[in-house]
């Protein structure tokens, strides 16, 4: 028990580093791309260095703050205090609008207002939350996959590439399934009626999420496939429990999913780059938790009866 606290305190530890090193990232890129390089002997150094000179380097400025400022600016500063306005200041300025018309006629103001504030709130999510939710996403993936990538070459040089595009993209959409199929999961062991057993295996399984979303970078840009990043993540479970615990528990205190969606969007810059900075150890803990287990037997099932049986039919179609 002592093993599995202070590995999850390590973790906890690990995943704020992001809000330090966020400050310091793009500092420490510009001063070793300014840093000259050794080129080895005084006679070869000086032919490198002139034909350098004649031969400028393009570099790239380096943005990793700039993006997670744009995030906070996207998600915070327009998304979410747009539904707050709407809800905060709109609603209750036309409610109080309407009673001063029509307060004479008792019940009169109720019942216009009965009808108007679902119509308003259909068309507040129709024009304007579930488009800005949709392109919010959006521009949060290539950010999100912006920083990471800045964090990697920063710490690990270029990132390693999978073996073929094809490979890549089943790799993709396997991760996908298995993590939406995990989020069902987490929402299944919630209904255990059983008090506060099925909030604490959710909260397990929310932390375990969030810290593959936040590792999976890191691991993509090192080659890793999904299997290999599942079953690191389940064999240092208490770790990972310990660096997903932030982000779980703040973005389950919103009522709103989409209030959540942006508490997330804002915060998951910082613990990308926690994520890449962190090193939760090779050595693997007392027993495996084997959480995904069970979502990447129904994964391997149903990626088997569509993609498998597309390739089959094809190789027919080519052996005709």
């Amino acid at each position: 028990m002592e093993g599995i606290l202070k590995t999850l305190l390590l973790g906890l530890i690990d995943s704020i580093k992001g809000t330090i090193l966020i400050f310091y990232l793009d500092k420490q890129i510009k001063d070793r791309q300014n840093t000259p390089r050794d080129f080895g002997t005084p006679r070869r150094r000086s032919t490198n260095l002139a034909s350098s000179k004649n031969t400028p380097k393009k570099q790239e400025d380096p943005k990793i703050l700039k993006r997670a400022i744009q995030c906070c600016l996207l998600n915070g500063g327009v998304f979410w205090l747009s539904i707050l306005f709407f809800e905060c200041v709109l609603l209750p300025g036309i409610k109080s609008a309407i009673g001063l018309l029509f307060g004479h006629s008792p019940g009169t103001d109720q019942s216009i207002w009965s009808w108007i504030k679902p119509l308003l709130m259909w068309t507040f999510g129709t024009s304007w939350v579930l488009p800005l939710f949709i392109l919010s996403k959006v521009v949060n993936a290539l950010w999100f996959q912006d920083i990471a990538d800045s964090a990697f070459r920063h710490t690990r040089g270029h990132p390693q590439q999978f073996s073929s595009v094809s490979k890549l993209v089943a790799d993709s959409l396997f991760s996908v399934l298995v993590q939406a199929l995990f989020l069902v999961q987490s929402v299944l062991v919630s209904m255990i009626p059983i008090p506060i057993l099925g909030d604490l295996l959710s909260l397990v399984h929310m932390c375990l999420l969030y810290s593959l979303y936040a590792f999976e970078y890191k691991w993509c840009n090192m080659g890793w496939e999904l299997h290999r990043r599942l079953t690191y993540i389940e064999n240092n479970w208490p770790y990972f429990i310990g660096f997903g615990l932030p982000l779980a528990v703040l973005t389950a205190i919103p009522n709103s999913y989409i209030i959540s969606g942006c508490v997330f969007s804002i915060l998951f810059p910082l613990f990308i780059i926690s994520g890449n900075e962190a090193d939760p150890g090779s050595q693997p803990f007392e027993f495996r938790l084997k959480l995904f287990s069970p979502v990447i037997t129904i994964s391997n099932k149903i990626f088997n009866q569509t993609i498998g049986n597309r390739v089959n039919e094809t190789k027919k179609i080519a052996h005709r």
